[in-house]
C-alpha cells in the first residue's frame, strides 16, 4: 500500500486536498501526525492555538507516529497531510520510503493569511524553508519528489488532482472534487481555530482576487521566505 506524503506550509488549501483525498473509498487519511511531536520538541517563537489540548490528545513519539503510519498502510492507502516544519530532523530518513508532495504558495499569500490567526510568525513557522531542505534531502537520496503549487491547483483543480494521480500512479475519482459542509472525522482537535474557511466549501473554491497585504511589520519575514520558494518554483506542476 501507499502512503502519499502531503508536506505543506500553512494557510496553503492542504485541508481542501485533505478533504479531497478523504472522498475516496481506498485512502485513510490523517491530520498532521506529527503536530504533538512537533509541539512538545520544537523550539518555539509564538504560542499555538490548543497547545496543550494537542500535546495531550497525540502521540508525541516520533518514531512510534512513524510506526503508526506504517501499520495503517499494511491495511489501506494512507495520505498524511502535515506541515513541512513539524520534521525536526535535518534528514527524517522514513521520508525516503514514501512518496512525497510539497504543496507550497506564494509566501506574500501565505503570510498575509497566517497573521490572521497567528500575528509575529518567524521563518520557521510557515514551512517553505523546511519545504526547501527536504526536497534538497531527497534528491541527495535520489527519491523523487513532486512540488504542487495552490495557485496552480486552483486554476483547474479537475485537471491538476487527474495530473497529481497519474503522476502518484493512482487513479482518479470524480468523487475528489468535492465534498459536504462541515468537517471530516479525520479532523484535528485544531480544525476550529484554523479550518473555519474550508468548513463553509463543499470543493474547491476559487481564492479572493485582491492581491495578498502583508503587514508591514512581517516585510522582513517575506524577504526571508522568497529565495526559498524561488527555490522551489522550477519544480512547481504546471496546471496543463
Amino acid at each position: 500500500m501507499k502512503v502519499i506524503n502531503l508536506i505543506s506550509g500553512p494557510r496553503n488549501i492542504s485541508t481542501a486536498l485533505m478533504y479531497s483525498f478523504a472522498q475516496r473509498k481506498d485512502f485513510a487519511v490523517l491530520d498532521e501526525p506529527f503536530y504533538g511531536y512537533y509541539l512538545k520538541n520544537a523550539n518555539l517563537s509564538i504560542t499555538h492555538p490548543s497547545h496543550f489540548d494537542i500535546v495531550d490528545a497525540m502521540e508525541c513519539n516520533e518514531d512510534k507516529v512513524v510506526k503508526h503510519i506504517e501499520e495503517r498502510a499494511k491495511e489501506q492507502h494512507v495520505f498524511i497531510k502535515g506541515m513541512a516544519h513539524h520534521f525536526l530532523s535535518e534528514e527524517p530518513a522514513y521520508l525516503q520510503n514514501w512518496q512525497n508532495v510539497f504543496l507550497i504558495r506564494h509566501p506574500r499569500k501565505l503570510i498575509a493569511s497566517f497573521a490572521k490567526v497567528i500575528a509575529n510568525p518567524t521563518l520557521n513557522d510557515i514551512g517553505i524553508k523546511k519545504s526547501s531542505e527536504l526536497v534538497k534531502y531527497l534528491e541527495r537520496n535520489s527519491r523523487e519528489v513532486v512540488v504542487i503549487d495552490s495557485d496552480e491547483l486552483m486554476i483547474h483543480p479537475e485537471n491538476y488532482l487527474r495530473e497529481l494521480c497519474r503522476i502518484l500512479d493512482l487513479p482518479f475519482y470524480d468523487e475528489m472534487l468535492s465534498w459536504d459542509q462541515g468537517g471530516i472525522p479525520e479532523d484535528g482537535i485544531w480544525a476550529k481555530h484554523w479550518y473555519a474557511n474550508v468548513h463553509k466549501t463543499t470543493g474547491f473554491k476559487v481564492q479572493q482576487k485582491q492581491p495578498a497585504q502583508v503587514p508591514p511589520h512581517l516585510g522582513p519575514l517575506l524577504a526571508e521566505a522568497l529565495p526559498y520558494y524561488e527555490s522551489l518554483k522550477p519544480y512547481i506542476l504546471k496546471n496543463k
